[in-house]
């Protein structure tokens, strides 16, 4: 049956905590928080990173980086972090992580690929990780990702034909909620996942209602032109996943496979950054 033995489907069925454990397993890793922020009464908050951050620049960078909390419509409160890489910016990136990470650890990397390729970013944690309350759920994430939106909108006055969104493996999950229910200038997936039970069970064929993460039941909603990216030895996310994504977005450009790449490694490859500015500066303009 779809690749899975009678065992495992009888486990599936009786066992209805099953998929918030594949879920817990697949996603969510929160470290140890690289950061601390304080609201200094006047509206605005400070941001503090720990060694473990790894910040790679100086108090010139630091001071391009903005941090406060929005709350979402469950009830946690998320960190959010935005950074002007660029005055000359024409898009931002509303950048969702990947699960083993938080904003202070990703810091030095939005100031580098900001930089590089043009782009202001938006990021946030989600509930769980950083500074960020609750506990990571699936169905907080994707209420996390509606909170940074919103926030980077009002706050910032941000439209969305401004707004790229980008995910990252587990991000790539809200950034395809999120882009299957609002039209933006485009988005970037990363290291995609079809859905849960895909990456736990390889041979699955069909999309479960106990599944999580049903990544490949949205994006054929996605109205704004998608790159996906994904490494062709990935350990983590199987290949397939990204090519099954490419292959149901209805508005996909040309992807990027990068050869030999695995899960973690992607971005050290040269023609990851070369394929993200050629998405940005060329293949948004044909829009």
């Amino acid at each position: 049956m779809n690749g899975l033995s009678f065992s495992e489907l009888c486990c599936l069925f009786c066992c209805p905590p099953f998929p918030s454990v594949i879920a817990s397993k697949l996603a969510f890793l929160p470290p140890e928080p690289t950061y601390t922020i304080q609201e200094l009464g006047d509206g605005t908050w400070a941001l503090h990173l720990s060694e473990r951050a790894e910040w790679q620049y100086g108090q010139k960078e630091l001071d391009c980086i903005e941090v406060f909390q929005a709350r979402t419509n469950r009830g946690n409160k998320v960190t959010c972090m935005y950074v002007r890489c660029s005055p000359t910016a024409k898009f931002t990136l509303l950048f969702s992580h990947g699960n083993a990470v938080d904003l202070g650890q990703m810091s030095s990397f939005y100031i580098g690929l900001g930089t590089r390729i043009n782009c202001n970013i938006f990021s946030y944690d989600y509930s769980g990780y950083g500074q960020s309350s609750g506990k990571p759920t699936e169905k907080n994430i994707y209420a996390d990702i509606d909170a940074a939106w919103h926030s980077m909108r009002t706050r910032y006055g941000i439209s969305p034909d401004k707004v790229l969104l980008y995910g990252q493996s587990i991000g790539t999950v809200p950034t395809i909620d999120l882009a299957s229910r609002f039209e933006c200038a485009g988005v970037i997936l990363h290291s995609p996942l079809m859905s849960g039970m895909r990456v736990a069970f390889p041979e699955t064929k069909k999309t479960y209602c106990f599944d999580v993460f049903p990544s490949i039941e949205k994006c054929h909603k996605i109205s704004s032109p998608v790159l996906v990216i994904h490494g062709t030895e990935d350990e983590v996310i199987d290949f397939s996943h990204g090519l099954a994504i490419y292959e149901k977005s209805p508005k996909a450009v040309e992807p990027l496979w990068v050869e030999g790449a695995g899960h973690n490694d992607v971005e050290l490859y040269g023609q990851y950054l070369e394929r993200l500015k050629q998405f940005v500066q060329y293949d948004l303009v044909k829009e």
